[in-house]
């Protein structure tokens, strides 16, 4: 087995994988301007979502997908509507706002508990298949899957956010809220749009994380703190940072373990994100971070 490239692979799924929850987080950070922990448990209850949907209701798989990604688009969105929008109101900082984030995610995982026990949840929908070898390398069919829907879905986004209005507005309004006001733009609606996007992108990273793992209630955890580590790495600020800095810290965790116990993944995470928040927090791409009360 040539264990270079199967460490460089490993690395490049789980960099997808953190890139997708990275991307959503730092698209909602960089235009509200504060830490939206709360994402976590959004990836989380679209995996629950499709298990709901599918294994439990029956419904088709692929009308399940689609459900699943439109219920987290507007969980997301209905986050924002009743407690973030009313807490800006009220010119809430981003310190009340982070508080809030983490007492949401706490929540929603917690609802998930409640309702689908503390048990794992398979999918079931792909059977376990065989490895393709890849010059002495193992990948499976679901996992080229969701490099390639990653990959994809993540050059969709930069589009988005480079070449259309609304990506246009969003940037604007991450420069500069009262600009934005000034052009007749409403920054709320922008808000909320950045939270229905950030979303449904998180949507399709907890579906695909799904059908590769089991379900656990307080995954989200877990998997918020890769992204925002991987988001930290590559620029907060930066969509495209943020993307490449997960897919860095995919491939770093993975080299790692090849001298370090299978345990450490998670210590090697914390010690980037503690090298880059000391040493260079506005990460590879990021803009200097100027905290704004709105």
């Amino acid at each position: 087995m040539n264990i270079f490239l199967q460490l460089l692979i490993n690395g490049l799924i789980a960099g997808a994988i953190y890139a997708l929850v990275a991307s959503g987080f730092s698209l909602i950070y960089s235009t509200n301007r504060f830490v939206h922990f709360a994402h976590g448990s959004v990836v989380v209850a679209a995996g629950y979502f499709l298990y709901l949907f599918f294994s439990i209701l029956k419904v088709n798989f692929w009308f399940s997908i689609i459900i699943a990604i439109l219920l987290s688009g507007l969980l997301g969105w209905a986050i924002n509507k009743t407690v973030y929008e009313k807490l800006r109101k009220n010119k809430t900082g981003p310190a009340i706002l982070l508080i809030a984030s983490i007492g949401i995610l706490i929540l929603l995982e917690s609802l998930i508990l409640i309702f689908f026990g503390a048990n794992v949840k398979t999918i079931g929908f792909i059977k376990i298949a065989k490895g393709m070898e890849i010059l002495g390398a193992i990948i499976t069919p679901l996992q080229i899957i969701i490099i390639v829907v990653s990959l994809l879905l993540l050059l969709g986004l930069i589009i988005l956010m480079k070449r259309t209005k609304i990506g246009n507005a969003l940037r604007a309004v991450s420069n500069s809220k009262d600009l934005v006001e000034i052009l007749g733009i409403s920054s709320k609606k922008l808000f909320a749009i950045s939270f229905i996007i950030g979303s449904l992108i998180a949507g399709v990273a907890g579906i695909l994380v799904s059908l590769e793992q089991n379900l656990e209630p307080f995954m989200g955890s877990t998997l918020m703190i890769k992204g925002f580590t991987g988001a930290v790495i590559g620029g907060i600020t930066s969509v495209p940072g943020a993307i490449l800095g997960s897919f860095l810290l995919g491939i770093v965790e993975n080299f790692g373990i090849w001298y370090l116990p299978s345990g450490y993944k998670d210590a090697i995470a914390f010690m980037l994100l503690f090298i880059f928040l000391l040493f260079k927090p506005n990460g590879i791409l990021g803009k200097k971070i100027n905290w704004r009360k709105d």
